[in-house]
């Protein structure tokens, strides 16, 4: 129960940090923080969680993570049913906080689309699905890999949420204007269930890509990696 809370816990600051940044703050008129600050936000949830509950459970906060730690056998097949509920859990609650705060502003009309992920008219830039599928592939195969090595019994000590905060925000800032950035199904849910429409038919692409290339990290890690 301790694991499946700090996994609650360490999804719902993801979502409500990241996505709350880019709802509230990105536009924000003459002082916005931009795409930079929005890049900045995700990777200082993951950081932030990382040493407050990492010791816990392990800092998953993404069924992704789970599956591709599972693949590199650092992670029980026993644990992720539990482990990616209470992501799912914890990533919708904080959706609905977002929207709670968001409805009480001034002149309230709707959501729009809140931070949710997308591709072809729903894509920041207009790309399409390939462009967005590849993209979210490659990126979630790497945030694995940078996962995996850093925290790696020879790595050095202490230093594995630095690095992987850091990934996050090279991957925000990458693919932003792309697909809005998900490497993250948990947080891709949240966000499309309250945008609702052609966000939440598109989300298959937002479990899928990032499962594939996640799987496919966890084996390259126990292949190539794993002893060394």
């Amino acid at each position: 129960m301790k694991k499946l809370l700090a996994e609650f816990f360490g999804t719902f600051w993801l979502v409500f940090g990241g996505c709350g940044s880019a709802i509230y703050a990105a536009a924000f008129p003459e002082v916005g923080i931009g795409l930079l600050g929005v890049s900045l936000a995700f990777g200082l949830t993951v950081l932030t969680m990382a040493y407050a509950v990492g010791h816990v459970s392990g800092a998953h906060f993404n069924p992704a993570v789970s599956l591709g730690l599972w693949a590199a056998g650092k992670f029980e097949g026993k644990h992720l049913v539990g482990y990616i509920a209470a992501q799912l859990i914890g990533a919708i609650t904080a959706a609905g906080v977002l929207y709670l705060i968001v409805s009480g502003k001034s002149g309230f009309t709707g959501i729009g689309g809140f931070a949710a992920n997308g591709y072809g008219e729903l894509s920041p830039g207009g790309y399409n699905m390939i462009s967005v599928l590849v993209t979210e592939f490659v990126l979630t195969l790497f945030f694995l890999l940078i996962i995996l090595g850093s925290t790696y019994p020879k790595a050095p000590k202490g230093f594995a949420g630095i690095a992987i905060g850091l990934a996050l925000t090279l991957i925000h800032l990458i693919s932003i204007p792309i697909s809005n950035t998900s490497v993250n199904p948990a947080r891709s849910t949240s966000q499309a269930l309250f945008a609702g429409g052609d966000f939440t038919a598109q989300l298959w692409l937002f479990w899928l890509a990032p499962i594939a290339g996640a799987l496919l990290a966890g084996l390259i890690h126990k292949a190539f990696f794993d002893k060394a």
